[in-house]
């Protein structure tokens, strides 16, 4: 799961009123999405780390990017970490090598929605997200100018695999507030995934990295709302370049919904409540060879969003090989 597109129709309540569900269903990938060297293959071996972030509403938009009459006072915030752990197998496959991967967060949302209304928080533990994917890289190993770096792999990278979010976190859908800031979504999502990264001759620094990793959520319906969120394609992307043991640049998620929303089997009005949402900002990671260890940052914020959430977030993470 991940703090990127956060609620893709949490201000159902309002609009549907007050016998709808507020569904906030999370998007699969980790925990602030992906970016920087999305499909490059990971040598053979076990890895761990944790990744953790905060996020800030802005503001509950329509279709047409408005505020959205009744929220104009709702606020949330979401602070959200956890531990991953990932396994590649020593062995090729057409090529290219395996990956298993899991996420387990631990999450604190807190805010309101209603102008009168008290801010409530909610602790507890989140969705996991799994993956399995096979990766192959196509081109070639060249040594760093720096020595405390790791080479640069120049060429293509490719990614296909599959990713799921179960739904086992804490969940509440007793009412709108209740709901919006459980740790849990109730919701399944099995999302096949493709990724794409390429990096050139030193040009700039030692080498530009484009990189870009698409996933396509499909949502099951909520049974204790009888909401099914319309399936969810999200991009993951970035730009960067890399200077030794540093690697910066841009980031970004755009996602979008093929599919209205449905509560009961009912499209709902006007336009299906169909999400789109842009998050635009930067990535900076550093490497620490003699530790087998990365380190990342990343902060966005809403560039574009309709019926959906504006919201600005940080993510951390580190990892390791054993």
């Amino acid at each position: 799961m991940r703090v990127g597109v956060w609620a893709a129709g949490v201000a159902a309540a309002v609009w549907c009123g007050p016998s709808a569900a507020v569904e906030g269903p999370a998007a699969a990938g980790p925990i602030g999405g992906t970016d920087m060297r999305s499909a490059l293959p990971l040598p053979p071996g076990f890895y761990g780390g944790t990744v953790q972030a905060y996020a800030e509403t802005r503001g509950f938009v329509d279709g047409k990017g408005n505020r959205v009459f009744g929220l104009e006072d709702a606020k949330l915030t979401k602070a959200i970490g956890g531990p991953f752990l990932m396994y590649v197998p020593d062995a090729t496959v057409y090529g290219g090598l395996l990956t298993f991967g899991g996420l387990l967060p631990f999450v604190r949302q807190c805010g309101k929605l209603f102008a009168g209304q008290d801010r409530a928080c909610e602790n507890g533990m989140g969705d996991p997200y799994v993956e399995a994917h096979w990766s192959r890289f196509f081109g070639t190993w060249r040594p760093s100018k720096h020595p405390d770096a790791y080479p640069i792999p120049e060429g293509l990278s490719v990614l296909f695999g599959l990713g799921a979010v179960i739904p086992v976190g804490e969940y509440d859908h007793r009412d709108p507030r209740a709901q919006a800031i459980s740790a849990g979504t109730g919701i399944w999502d099995v999302s096949p995934t493709v990724a794409l990264t390429y990096t050139t001759p030193a040009w700039l620094g030692e080498g530009t990295e484009f990189s870009a990793k698409l996933f396509w959520n499909n949502y099951f319906e909520n049974r204790k709302t009888d909401y099914r969120t319309g399936d969810l394609v999200n991009l993951d992307f970035a730009v960067t370049e890399r200077f030794g043991p540093l690697q910066a640049g841009l980031a970004g998620i755009y996602a979008f919904q093929p599919q209205d929303d449905r509560i009961s089997g009912r499209r709902i009005p006007p336009d299906g409540r169909r999400g789109e949402l842009l998050q635009l900002g930067g990535v900076a990671a550093y490497d620490l060879p003699s530790l087998g260890t990365s380190l990342k940052v990343k902060a966005t914020t809403t560039a574009h969003a309709e019926n959906t959430v504006r919201y600005w977030s940080v993510v951390t993470s580190w990892i390791t090989k054993f």
